[in-house]
């Protein structure tokens, strides 16, 4: 029987993908290099003991740009015409060896996550996203799509910038191979203000 018919994707969880398009410089690879000897042994990779990164002075025009991407995917996905403005909060560098990983997680007290890949294997390293939403059933899967999967992965290369909900729960899966992979991870919050006065729901954050 050919049944026509036609899927909507509803309420769809954005991943949003850019590049940092240009070299870093001697400041940059200078403090980066140097920040994986002062180090923190986080689960499965090591953290630099600065979360707050790119608040050093050499990180400056990386920060700008970062935010400028940032403001980007504010402007694409949530399209608000409140009064606010995006900003980095934390920010720090993670240096997975061969055999490491990144066990999965979220981002708490955060609106939006990113993840710049300053070194990688690229088109075989990659971030894999879960889906944790409750299924009551669990079917075994014929043909995976976008309703169907519990996962999605997503191959990186060097100054991909990903952006996403600090709520989706991502991972890191054990590396093979024998570079240090090193990326760069931060988290973004707004000020501003929010709402409407007249609907009783107006927010400031300052």
């Amino acid at each position: 029987m050919n049944i026509k018919s036609k899927i909507h994707e509803v309420f769809p969880t954005p991943v949003y993908v850019s590049n940092i398009d240009r070299p870093y410089n001697e400041g940059e690879i200078s403090l980066i290099t140097e920040t994986e000897k002062n180090t923190y042994l986080n689960t499965g990779n090591k953290t630099s003991n600065d979360l707050y990164i790119l608040n050093n002075p050499l990180l400056l025009k990386l920060k700008n740009n970062l935010l400028d991407i940032v403001q980007d995917y504010f402007d694409k996905i949530i399209s608000t015409s409140d009064d606010v403005k995006p900003f980095i909060t934390q920010s720090w560098l993670n240096y997975t060896k061969q055999n490491g990983y990144h066990h999965s997680h979220t981002h708490t007290n955060s609106l939006v996550s990113g993840v710049l890949y300053i070194d990688c294997i690229e088109n075989l390293d990659k971030i894999t996203f879960l889906n944790t939403k409750h299924q009551n059933l669990e079917f075994t899967v014929k043909d995976y799509n976008a309703f169907n999967s519990t996962s999605r992965w997503f191959l990186i290369k060097k100054g991909m910038v990903i952006l996403f909900p600090s709520y989706l729960e991502h991972h890191v899966e054990l590396k093979e191979h024998a570079n240090t992979r090193i990326s760069l991870a931060f988290n973004v919050f707004i000020k501003g203000k929010i709402g409407n006065y007249k609907f009783a729901n107006e927010l400031t954050i300052n």
